[in-house]
């Protein structure tokens, strides 16, 4: 990486940790529209960036459930698992409390109600590498 890439990179990081430390809410996401950013794929890398700029692993997790419910003003049925919410879930073998790199390890997924196994979810991958290679049309 090119030092000028690097020393914006580590303001990045030093930025961010200002700002949660002054109670700024940190919200999670990668749809930035960088055509080099997968959605999903790059959360995980966005979260272990939150915990190094010195979010705890919980906070970086709400950074992508809980506070972007509260910025919607959609507490009432997002951000959180409860009766009558809406939620999605990912199931892990490894606690992310504990490593956020945790958040890699995904099990299955319950989303809309339906159970996507670890086969089932290896599936949808494979699909979606030839779409994810593709070049854009010019």
């Amino acid at each position: 990486m090119p030092a000028a890439e690097r020393d914006g990179f580590a303001q990045a990081v030093a930025t961010t940790r200002l700002r949660h430390r002054a109670g700024v809410p940190i919200l999670a996401g990668t749809d930035v529209g960088n055509p080099f950013l997968v959605p999903g794929y790059n959360l995980h890398r966005e979260l272990e960036l939150l915990v190094r700029a010195g979010l705890t692993p919980l906070a970086a997790l709400q950074a992508a459930t809980l506070n972007p419910a509260r910025f919607l003003k959609a507490t009432h049925s997002l951000g959180t698992v409860a009766p009558s919410r809406l939620a999605d879930l990912v199931l892990l073998d490894a606690n992310p409390l504990a490593d956020i790199e945790a958040t890699r390890r995904i099990q299955a997924v319950v989303v809309n109600g339906r159970l996507l196994d670890r086969r089932a979810l290896d599936t949808l991958l494979g699909d979606a590498v030839p779409i994810l290679s593709t070049s854009p049309p010019e």
